[in-house]
């Protein structure tokens, strides 16, 4: 850690010390590298890979967004429910043709009634900011948004890699690999919901993994304060439970985030749940491995509660106050369910906390019983592999559109299969990798993989789609690049070894790159040839 590496991290032990100390093993400095605490800045020009990535990553998601000028799949919710929030404070609903009237320029006012919508309003009220900006006179009103939070993601992707692994070549593949996904890219260019649950949980993660660092360095210091003479140990008292670590910011911005996340999609649920335990687990090792003999019991005592605190309690309130438009609101859906429905529900709950509970627990029964049949429905079994992308965008145009007799435009959400074969195998490597070494890192990869993706095999019959996969997406591609980090080898090792690793890692980014040129016409609905565009469908399963 006390170092800058273009290769993997080395292995971070999470065993503790033993019980007796040499003398000077309570100073700060070796405090800081018992507990992998110091700090490492980036080099001098160490900003200009990350920049350059989220260049292009920012021209992939920009270049070309109002096309096409058509409402595509699930736009036909979430832009318009944006418009009214943005006008009215909350989701009304729309009269027959409304489509059409966002298309032509001119969108058309929604009725009176507030409209039924089954997720939370902040995901659509991100959305509305580009009508703030825009205007509502061409897609980019109702698209910039996405792609703005899909760029600003491939940073704190970037950002969180650094953190994780100390090295410049990973923290550039992490965001290179994501900036050219085709599952990211396609949502990053849509008025759809799932791009800004991906960044708030993204975020969340990183807040947390800052807060780890942070609350190692603080724990180092706090301790090296009760030091004996020369970093003899503290106290028996002291070092009984160890000090409180006082109040975690970055802690508390994950709460805020954690919050946020649940008011885009409920399912950011089971990702909060194991944030909430990861942010304590990490507290054990740090107090384990300086040296503090109750070190399970301290954190129970010290850092559990205010971690709940934080992450609990206050993405709750965050939560509460996506709502306000329609707290505020007379018309909203359910708004006045309590004063209409008196003595129903949770009688203790004041009335507008009592009807939007009735308003939760309606949506709830709609989510777990949805089991209509779709043509574009995907198991959660079928995501890694890619079996059965979403069709979000398809129209055959004349021969004039392309230069050939038969033209196709076809947005499809199809991730890099490169991406993701080589994703889903890195996690065997990692299962094998935590066994062996025990790296947090790669501890906290597989339980965010596998809280995103697993909790969906408990509902066989519900209607699932591929992008929900997009949720998990960046912990993915975290354990991906940690296993490229592995073949680019150590400073450690051979010459002829590292220039091997890197000649591999070069061809996999190549190959990723190329594939991602491949996909590029029925990620973004370019009009092609139609044969051009059949053969792009490499699984009939995709037709």
């Amino acid at each position: 850690m006390g170092r800058v590496s273009s290769h993997s991290p080395r292995p971070v032990p999470s065993a503790a010390p033993g019980p007796r100390f040499p003398t000077g093993a309570f100073t700060r400095d070796a405090l800081l590298d018992r507990l992998r605490a110091l700090p490492v800045p980036l080099p001098r020009w160490g900003w200009v890979v990350p920049a350059l990535v989220l260049v292009l990553a920012a021209a992939l998601r920009f270049v070309g967004l109002t096309h096409p000028n058509a409402v595509v799949f699930d736009e036909t919710y979430y832009a318009k429910d944006a418009w009214s929030l943005w006008h009215y404070g909350y989701e009304r609903s729309w009269p027959d043709g409304a489509d059409a009237s966002f298309v032509a320029g001119h969108p058309v006012s929604p009725e009176d009634q507030g409209s039924y919508v089954v997720h939370p309003p902040l995901g659509k009220w991100m959305i509305a900011l580009g009508y703030v900006l825009f205007g509502d006179s061409s897609p980019l009103g109702w698209r910039f948004s996405a792609a703005l939070f899909g760029t600003l993601s491939v940073a704190v992707l970037m950002w969180v890699a650094w953190m994780m692994f100390r090295s410049l070549t990973l923290t550039g593949i992490a965001g290179l690999l994501i900036g050219i996904d085709g599952l990211h890219l396609v949502e990053s260019r849509l008025a759809l919901l799932d791009i800004f649950l991906m960044f708030w949980l993204l975020l969340a993660f990183a807040c947390l993994v800052a807060d780890r660092f942070s609350a190692r360095h603080r724990l180092a210091v706090l301790l090296a304060a009760q030091a004996g003479p020369g970093g003899a140990p503290p106290s028996a008292a002291a070092l009984r439970y160890g000090p409180w670590l006082g109040i975690r910011w970055w802690r508390i911005a994950a709460g805020v985030c954690c919050g946020a996340a649940l008011g885009v999609k409920w399912n950011a649920l089971f990702f909060i749940a194991i944030f909430g335990i990861i942010t304590v687990l990490w507290d054990i090792g740090a107090r384990r491995a300086a040296g503090i003999r109750g070190w399970f019991t301290g954190a129970l005592l010290k850092d559990a509660g205010p971690a709940f605190v934080s992450i609990v309690g206050i993405g709750l309130v965050t939560y509460l106050a996506t709502w306000i438009g329609w707290f505020r609101s007379d018309g909203a859906y359910d708004r006045h369910w309590a004063e209409q429905h008196p003595g129903e529900g949770i009688g203790w709950l004041p009335a507008s906390l009592r009807s939007l509970w009735e308003y939760h627990r309606s949506a709830y029964a709609f989510h777990t019983g949805l089991d209509s049949p779709h043509t574009y429905a995907s198991p959660a079994w079928q995501w890694l592999i890619l079996g059965r992308p979403t069709s979000y965008y398809y129209e055959a145009e004349h021969a004039a559109a392309c230069g050939a007799q038969k033209c196709s435009e076809a947005i499809l959400n199809v991730g890099n299969p490169l991406i993701w074969w080589t994703g889903a195998a890195a996690l065997v490597l990692l299962i094998l990798w935590w066994i062996l070494r025990r790296d947090w890192r790669v501890g906290a990869i597989l339980l965010v993989v596998a809280v995103g993706w697993l909790p969906w095999f408990a509902y066989p019959h519900r209607t699932m789609f591929y992008f929900y996969a997009l949720s998990f997406l960046p912990w993915l591609i975290l354990g991906l690049t940690a296993v490229l980090g592995l073949a680019l080898g150590r400073p450690g090792d051979s010459v002829r070894r590292r220039r091997y690793g890197l000649g591999v890692v070069g061809l996999f980014v190549v190959a990723a790159l190329l594939i991602s040129a491949h996909f590029w016409p029925i990620w973004t609905g370019q009009s092609i040839p139609y044969e051009d565009w059949y053969a792009h469908m490499w699984f009939t399963g995709w037709i």
